[in-house]
């Protein structure tokens, strides 16, 4: 048994290149396309997730003879925007006992709350070396802490047995009973949750709006400028800063078009909106959406109404639509728990925020089945 494995750590995915990281991805079960090489070089190339931005790429990787056997994508940041698995109070704490929080290592796709592997390894025996390599790494760096967001369960009891706190949170997944048309999914909710919804599309639909689905391969430039613009204007709405410039949308435009679909709202011919969602076989993802001009209950068709009918016409499993968002369930969203793992290098900070995420994960649990209760799916009994 192989066990001479050489650790490097890479400041850029064309240390690895692309054929070697895509072959260890498709050997992972918890793969998705934000894993994948043509979206993390697009964000590191085109500056939205770079050193000026505060994102530091130090991805953790194992070699041997056979080449890449074990990677981590790692980022040293000086701060917590992107992430959504909020940790500021945490860093507010260190501050106000004269520590610093900052830099600390992350793992996690920047900008994206999708669960996914994080220890891409060829196999278990690599997996294990690559923890161990991670602890190693946290331990020799003058890092507060590290995190690892969004994997998948079994990675993270893995982390817990490395030494790592397991942290719970909760997002809204629809999920695919074999639909044969949006009629058909509605048939499945309750009476007053089916009415609402046709009462939404009803509203666009008498606005005079239209919708065209422009495939990856399909999109243009001009496609890709009018989606940039609503999504600035999104941000511009909460006062806030976009993380994502034209170019990374561009380059995942030209590299990866078999998983992307923008949705094109349109009204007496002109473009008034748009959403961005990604998706393989499996999955789809809401992602990004903006538009120009309101119109009531526009976003719901843009962003859930459509990527959904998308979803039944392909026999997609399962639609992610994104971080939070409890108005989710009245359209069929169901609550699914999602974790992330933290390890703190200061003992007396890590027995305090140990003592709070036990707390907080009870809080999380009740939470879940308070919202089961609240399944807005008919029962003979109900309806």
């Amino acid at each position: 048994m192989n066990t001479d494995y050489r650790t490097r750590i890479v400041s850029s995915l064309s240390e690895i290149g692309q054929p070697a990281w895509d072959a260890l991805l498709a050997l992972q079960a918890d793969a998705n396309p934000f894993l994948s090489f043509a979206f993390l070089d697009a964000l590191h190339e085109s500056g939205s997730a770079a050193i000026r931005t505060g994102w530091q790429p130090q991805f953790a990787t194992l070699w041997d003879d056979a080449g890449l056997a074990a990677a981590l994508p790692l980022y040293a940041k000086g701060h917590s925007y992107g992430e959504y698995v909020f940790d500021w109070a945490w860093a507010d704490a260190y501050e106000r006992n004269g520590l610093d929080y900052y830099p600390k290592l992350l793992s996690a796709i920047p900008f994206t709350p999708v669960t996914g592997s994080r220890l891409l390894a060829r196999d278990e025996q690599a997996r294990v070396a690559l923890v161990a390599a991670l602890v190693a790494l946290q331990r020799q760096n003058a890092f507060s802490s590290t995190h690892i967001l969004y994997p998948p369960e079994d990675q993270a009891r893995q982390l817990e047995e490395a030494g790592f706190l397991l942290r719970s949170g909760v997002q809204f997944h629809w999920l695919n009973a074999g639909y044969r048309s949006f009629d058909a999914f509605l048939d499945t909710l309750e009476r007053k949750k089916r009415k609402n919804i046709r009462a939404e599309r009803r509203k666009v639909a008498e606005a005079g709006v239209v919708f065209r689905h422009v495939g990856g391969h399909q999109a243009t430039e001009d496609d890709w400028r009018f989606f940039k613009r609503c999504y600035d204007h999104t941000y511009a709405a909460h006062h806030s800063t976009p993380y994502l410039n034209l170019d990374f949308f561009l380059r995942i435009g030209a590299t990866m078009p078999d998983n992307l679909l923008l949705i094109v709202a349109e009204r007496d011919g002109r473009p008034i909106a748009s959403s961005l969602v990604v998706h393989d076989e499996r999955t789809l993802y809401g992602r990004y959406w903006g538009a120009l001009e309101h119109i009531d209950c526009l976003h719901f068709e843009t962003a859930y109404y459509q990527p959904l009918e998308f979803c039944i016409a392909h026999d997609i499993a399962c639609f992610e639509g994104g971080a939070q968002g409890e108005h989710k369930m009245a359209r069929g969203f169901l609550p699914q728990k999602t974790w992330s793992a933290h390890w703190l290098a200061h003992p007396g900070f890590a027995t305090a925020i140990e003592d709070f995420l036990q707390r907080e994960g009870g809080g999380i649990d009740a939470y879940i089945d308070e919202l089961n209760e609240r399944n807005p799916f008919r029962t003979p009994q109900k309806d």
